[in-house]
């Protein structure tokens, strides 16, 4: 079906105000969407309706609504459940805005990747050089970052070009502890836990006191005791005693978010209740590696 660029425009304001009002739509607010006269919207509506793209719904609250037809005339799958994917627009979200589909236009260039991102919602705050950020998709958690290039309002469109894009996995993190975690005793002087961590070339590690973990010490932790003088001082003496931890069976891109809030380089995992082990930052840099 062949639609005037002021007709997609319509048709498309239409279908992000009712995907948020949940009612019918008044033309005046498609026009003062779409900045047209409000009789100019009045006279395509007509013209929609008899199309059968759009439905006219009578009385005080009435107005226009979207018809089967609307989505398929502009490519769009029509919804019973829905997951809103988030857009920031210079680290701001925007409101009322999601991602519906995201389609690639190039992807062989060593140091161009381009994309177009489909919104439902309003895009006419997005110009030429905004930052724009999409995710995470709910399925595979892709985060993608880049920058605008062009907009398209008639599709409701935005070409951007991708600086970074991430995958994040969504495996419990309890797949990702090492097999060995290692401990460190609480008796153990500041020369002996020095010589643990620097051996596994790690910078921190769990403390164990009977059998059971009470506390983290880092190579941080014993460089500051060093520093004031205090060599005969004993781990159980220096090391941190709040455990921030999660459960084994959190998603790993949630773990992430965790770390961000936290402040911290390394978290202990519950299973069952019980601190089964360790993983850091740097554990987690790792299997988000693509080789």
């Amino acid at each position: 079906m062949e639609l005037t660029p002021i007709q997609k425009e319509i048709l498309t304001s239409l279908i992000n105000l009712y995907r948020s009002k949940k009612h019918a739509v008044k033309g005046e607010d498609i026009a003062e969407i779409i900045k047209r006269n409000p009789g100019t919207v009045r006279n395509q509506m007509q013209s929609l309706k008899a199309l059968g793209l759009v439905e006219g719904v009578p009385g005080p609250k009435g107005g226009y609504k979207p018809t089967g037809l609307t989505y398929r005339a502009l490519s769009l799958s029509e919804m019973e459940k829905e997951i809103p994917v988030p857009i920031r627009r210079n680290d701001e979200i925007v409101e009322g805005a999601t991602a519906s589909e995201i389609s690639f236009t190039t992807v062989r260039h060593p140091d161009l990747c381009n994309a177009t991102v489909h919104v439902i919602g309003d895009i006419r705050k997005f110009d030429v050089g905004d930052n724009i950020t999409i995710g995470p998709t709910p399925v595979n958690k892709l985060v993608m970052r880049g920058s605008v290039i062009g907009r398209d309002d008639t599709q409701s469109s935005i070409l951007f070009v991708i600086q970074e894009m991430v995958s994040l996995p969504k495996k419990p993190v309890k797949n990702y502890i090492r097999e060995h975690t290692i401990t460190i005793p609480a008796t153990a002087t500041i020369q002996e836990a020095s010589r643990i961590l620097v051996k596994n070339n790690i910078h921190g590690a769990p403390v164990k006191e009977k059998d059971v973990i009470t506390g983290i010490v880092t190579l941080t932790d014993i460089g500051k005791t060093l520093a004031e003088g205090k060599t005969s001082l004993k781990i159980k003496d220096i090391m941190s005693r709040k455990i921030i931890s999660v459960d084994g069976e959190m998603p790993l891109y949630e773990v992430v978010k965790v770390f961000n809030k936290e402040k911290v380089g390394r978290l202990m995992i519950r299973v069952n209740g019980e601190l089964v082990g360790l993983i850091s930052k740097t554990d987690i840099l790792g299997k988000l590696a693509v080789y």
